[in-house]
């Protein structure tokens, strides 16, 4: 006779929103088990290459869908680990936006006043540094001059890097060998190690059913360690409690899997995706206009010749977060070192007909050191929709690693398409003043748009028709089952998500805790930060009643 393995809780992700919930859980007297589809690395393991088959690969997933490419984190720690570390919070104006709804898209519990308290238990937890000039890197003090040229103001971004230790090296996408990068391989997730979490990698969950008891079985399988298109058997886990953190391109895929087994699902599961409204422009810098109109000089003879030289993004361009403009006019500006790959591929010539390729592609690409990227972030219209689940896991896989085909198909709007071009031609204004660069966007000829911070595809709201959960994250007519990722912020942030991705999924716990109680889960909620402080859950105290209402 067979046992049947049994937890508390399963998460499903050990990102943002798994490790979040995974550490609460667990430290409030859960049995918790994460299951992680990615490999479990530790700092000396990350190679800093972008080599087919080193850590670069086998750490990322990179999916291209129809009209829309989604990069994302695959392993222990998932975008926290991949991620550039930029930390600000969502501008007001973002909770009280429309969108393709026509409506308020976020539930009228949140605005930024509610969730404040949730972004101070995140800043709490995950140490987040308020840069100065001085911490910037030499590509970052260079947009921050050309703006200030052009009449424009910039600012350091708030980052979850130790400054004190971080070396400049620029290989932060890769995964910080240096531990300056505070992800969550440094605080959430061994504090719920701590209390007993179980955290498995390279375990791919592929479908949920039910229980006769009630609860809810997990079904998985092992992915090989080396090449992903290979599975090692599989199993199934019982839990009372499932919470979703597979990230915007795999939780719906998960739940519409699940859906012969659990019964329909939302409409909004799969539905209204957005790539955060993410666009890339290169700008290949002029040296001598760099010294004579910026008047920079590095020592060296050399004005800028720094496009490797960073710590991801480090400066912004915010004049365009003014809630008084119009919806899809906002947006901002990022200095962001890309490294090579994509970005020497995707990166277009100048001029009137820009090409990815030829004699014109060559001689730019001569020029690599003098590039400087910039990532902007416009409000999207939510045109993102999942078709019918692959066979396995969230694409059909191509190579050995990272690369597969999903089913996602992005059509952008007027909307989209207009807040982009408004937001090139910024950057234009702002780099080719005085003849100090030539700047092009990349291209969406060869794999669409793409996002390296998909969201929405399993968004919270109050309307049951355009949103697949509740305000407490609860996947509509499914009890038990949360989802505290990027599918459940409601659209485009106009900035970096992740901090607002961990903010909710901090206010989605009590909830989450309060659900667990009701099945039989004997937990409590009110842990401290993982490093013992206390002041955030002080602070959220007031607002914890009402998210654990029955």
């Amino acid at each position: 006779m067979n046992s049947v393995e049994r937890t508390d809780v399963l998460v499903i992700g050990s990102g943002f929103g798994g490790a979040i919930a995974a550490y609460h859980l667990a430290a409030g007297g859960a049995k918790v088990v994460i299951l992680e589809r990615g490999p479990w690395l530790s700092s000396n393991e990350f190679e800093h290459d972008f080599k087919l088959g080193s850590s670069y690969t086998r750490i990322f997933d990179f999916v291209v869908g129809d009209g829309m490419s989604v990069l994302g984190g695959n392993c222990v720690g998932g975008g926290s680990v991949v991620y550039f570390a930029a930390m600000p919070r969502a501008p007001r104006f973002v909770f009280e936006r429309r969108g393709s709804i026509a409506r308020r898209m976020w539930p009228a519990a949140i605005d930024r006043d509610t969730l404040d308290p949730w972004y101070d238990r995140v800043e709490e937890s995950i140490p987040i540094t308020r840069q100065g000039w001085d911490d910037v890197s030499y590509a970052g003090g260079l947009w921050a001059a050309a703006c200030r040229h052009a009449g424009r103001t910039a600012n350091p971004v708030p980052a979850a890097v130790d400054t004190s230790t971080c070396v400049n090296c620029n290989w932060m996408m890769a995964g910080c060998r240096f531990d300056a990068k505070q992800s969550l391989l440094f605080n959430y997730l061994p504090a719920a190690l701590a209390h007993g979490a179980e955290i498995r990698p390279l375990h791919e969950v592929q479908r949920i059913s039910r229980t006769d008891d009630g609860g809810y079985r997990v079904h998985y399988m092992h992915v090989h360690d080396e090449d992903y298109r290979l599975t090692e058997g599989g199993g199934t886990i019982d839990a009372k409690v499932i919470v979703l953190a597979a990230g915007a391109a795999a939780t719906p895929v998960i739940l519409q899997r699940s859906e012969p087994a659990l019964g329909p699902m939302p409409y909004g599961v799969g539905r209204y995706f957005s790539g955060n409204g993410e666009r890339l422009n290169t700008a290949v810098l002029n040296e001598d206009r760099v010294r004579d109109v910026l008047g920079l000089e590095r020592g060296d003879g050399l004005a800028y010749a720094a496009n490797q030289i960073g710590k991801g993004p480090t400066v912004a361009n915010w004049d365009r977060l003014d809630g008084s403009l119009p919806e899809y006019t906002r947006y901002s500006l990022e200095q962001l070192y890309f490294p090579p790959g994509l970005g020497t591929i995707l990166a277009l010539t100048d001029g009137p007909e820009g090409s990815w390729f030829g004699p014109r592609k060559k001689e730019m690409l001569k020029r690599w050191q003098s590039w400087l990227i910039i990532f902007q972030m416009i409000e999207d219209d939510n045109e993102g929709v999942f078709g019918p689940p692959p066979e396995r896991g969230n694409a059909d896989r191509l190579s050995q690693q990272m690369l597969g085909i999903g089913r996602l198909s992005y059509k952008p709007t007027a909307n989209t398409l207009s807040a982009w071009a408004m937001a090139d031609a910024d950057c234009k204004d702002i780099l080719e003043r005085d003849g100090l660069a030539t700047v092009t966007p990349w291209t969406n000829d060869l794999v669409g748009a793409y996002t390296v911070h998909p969201l929405a595809s399993c968004r919270i709201g109050d309307d049951p028709h355009t949103s697949a959960l509740d305000d407490r994250h609860e996947v509509r007519g499914h009890p038990g089952i949360f989802v505290t990722d990027g599918s459940a912020v409601p659209g485009a942030l106009t900035v970096n998500p992740a901090m607002t991705i961990s903010a909710l999924a901090e206010r989605a716990i009590p909830g989450i805790v309060r659900a667990a109680q009701e099945r039989g889960v004997e937990v409590t909620y009110g842990a401290p930060a993982p490093d013992g402080s206390t002041s955030g859950r002080r602070g959220a105290a007031h607002l914890v009643p009402s998210l654990m209402r029955k």
